[in-house]
């Protein structure tokens, strides 16, 4: 069975960093496409991150170019987020997702990705 588990979140000050880690379990997170999305209260989940399962293909959203880094270590089985210079507005639920379909690409459409973690909360604030 197919399970996400988020852990890194919290209250982190403005211009703080934080790492989101996802474990992932019953599957092979190496072969599968890796992503993070967000959502903030009221508003639709949005593409922050994510990398194709061939390794061709990394985007991140413009809002967190420079600031936000995703990795994968394929011996531990988890993916990670790094967050530098967190702004106000990055606070979110933060959700990790895998797509066994993604080979060359990835992509900002939720409907692509098959497996979703719980989510975590980022709170960014003085």
């Amino acid at each position: 069975q197919l399970q996400l588990v988020e852990s890194g979140g919290g209250l982190v000050q403005p211009g703080g960093s934080l790492k989101l880690s996802c474990a992932a379990s019953g599957f092979t997170l190496e072969k599968y496409a890796i992503g993070w999305f967000r959502q903030a209260p009221g508003k639709e989940h949005e593409g922050v991150s994510c990398i194709s399962s061939s390794g061709t293909s990394t985007m991140y959203e413009d809002f967190v170019k420079g600031r936000f880094s995703i990795s994968r270590d394929n011996a531990k089985n988890t993916m990670y987020l790094q967050m530098n210079n967190l702004k106000p507005e990055d606070t979110a639920v933060y959700y990790c997702v895998v797509s066994a379909h993604l080979k060359d690409v990835c992509s900002w459409y939720v409907q692509e990705y098959d497996g979703w973690g719980q989510g975590i909360q980022v709170t960014v604030s003085s």
